[in-house]
């Protein structure tokens, strides 16, 4: 309900400037990124996924009633940086949590259930968010402050409701995150000790990273083709609605099938959705390759979730899921510098403009999956599943 319309707050109704923006997106997925790794070392060494899951979750719900009197971009860049803050803690023991309590076999339609889950929500936010836009200030194409006020009030009840409900809710699997190192080391990015296997997963899923910008600059694509503001946030909420119903689906999917020919074969559609992106002429273009996106999401979400667990030892989940998010999540950083650069001006001479961000995406894209295929191991043997008589 907030995320989409952030941007618009800084820039409409406090009269930011774009660096700025960019500047506090930056610093806020940062902090988060570094975060997922100490977060899920924690749960490894406490033996505990659900409590700091929690705390993490009430870290983000405690931080967005300060939006409502939030007057300079100085100040949403606190409050957002405490939203992700939230994000980095809880990301890690939530997803550990997920492995722990779901047998090697069903692990990827849990982690689909729950991508379909999460995006449900999006569409759902994003729907209520059009009702109120609508209902404060009609057809105006500037984001109003009262408009704004109006979504971070509505927004806490969904925030603190989660909270709740993963409070009393959810239980630890403990007999799985017992931890096997002595609580005085660290944690450490240091990726040979969870095995070559999860090491060359985090390699190519960085490569991947590092042409995976900010949708930040689909939304601008599909803008200079020709869909306006409301358009853009259909656009949006019908890109959710394929997300949510297709994960669901495509992690049982990686249940039956090797997990990293899924992830492969996820990272060559994106390849073929941003080569689409740079091509595009129209707003039919952008609406179906928004469509398309939305299919590679839902694919790839609970299949390299999954194929993390499958890469580790139980005891070293929440480190694993830690330093994988903390790795792709550094990358994002330069990924969308690089698109910036892209976008405005490197190789404009050749004609591309803003379609070079693209093109190098896909380029990049296709580049992981055939590392992937080749690197990873196709037949990882998970914490917990027997082998069978054929050797497997």
């Amino acid at each position: 309900m907030l995320l989409n319309v952030l941007p618009l707050f800084l820039s409409n109704v406090l009269g930011v400037r774009v660096w700025a923006v960019g500047a506090v997106e930056g610093l806020a997925e940062a902090t988060s990124s570094v975060l997922k790794l100490y977060s899920g070392w924690v749960s490894d060494r406490l033996g505990t996924r659900k409590w700091p899951a929690v705390v993490g979750y009430a870290i983000s719900a405690l931080s967005k009633p300060f939006y409502y009197v939030a007057s300079s971009w100085g100040a949403v860049a606190a409050i957002r940086w405490g939203d992700r803050v939230g994000k980095g803690v809880r990301t890690a023991p939530r997803d550990a949590l997920l492995a722990d309590s779901t047998t090697p076999g069903r692990r990827g339609l849990a982690f689909g259930l729950h991508r379909a889950a999460d995006t449900a929500g999006a569409v759902v936010g994003i729907g209520v968010s059009i009702w109120i836009v609508q209902q404060v200030q009609g057809g105006g194409a500037l984001l109003e402050a009262e408009t704004f006020r109006k979504l971070v009030l509505w927004s806490l009840v969904p925030a603190f409701l989660g909270v709740a409900v993963l409070a009393y809710g959810a239980r630890d699997v403990k007999a799985q995150t017992a931890a096997s190192r002595p609580p005085t080391s660290r944690p450490r990015l240091r990726l040979r000790g969870l095995g070559r296997g999860y090491a060359a997963f985090v390699a190519c899923s960085v490569i991947f990273e590092l042409g995976n910008s900010a949708d930040a600059f689909l939304v601008l694509r599909a803008q200079e083709r020709g869909l306006s503001v409301a358009g853009i946030l259909w656009l949006l909420l019908a890109f959710n609605a394929v997300y949510a119903l297709m994960s669901t689906p495509a992690g049982s999917l990686a249940d039956r099938v090797p997990r990293k020919r899924v992830v492969a074969g996820a990272w060559g559609l994106y390849a073929l959705v941003y080569l689409g992106f740079a091509l595009a002429d129209t707003v039919v273009h952008v609406t179906v390759l928004y469509l398309v996106y939305g299919c590679y999401h839902g694919l790839v979400a609970g299949a390299a979730k999954a194929l993390v667990a499958d890469l580790v030892p139980a005891a070293q989940r929440g480190t694993a899921y830690g330093g994988h998010a903390a790795a792709v999540g550094l990358a994002t950083l330069p990924a969308s510098l690089l698109a910036g650069v892209l976008w405005e001006g490197l190789f404009a001479w050749q004609g591309f403009g803003p379609a070079a961000p693209f093109v190098f995406g896909a380029a990049m894209a296709a580049m992981a999956a055939a590392l992937l295929l080749v690197a990873v191991p196709g037949d990882p043997q998970p914490a917990g599943r027997n082998r069978t008589s054929t050797g497997r």
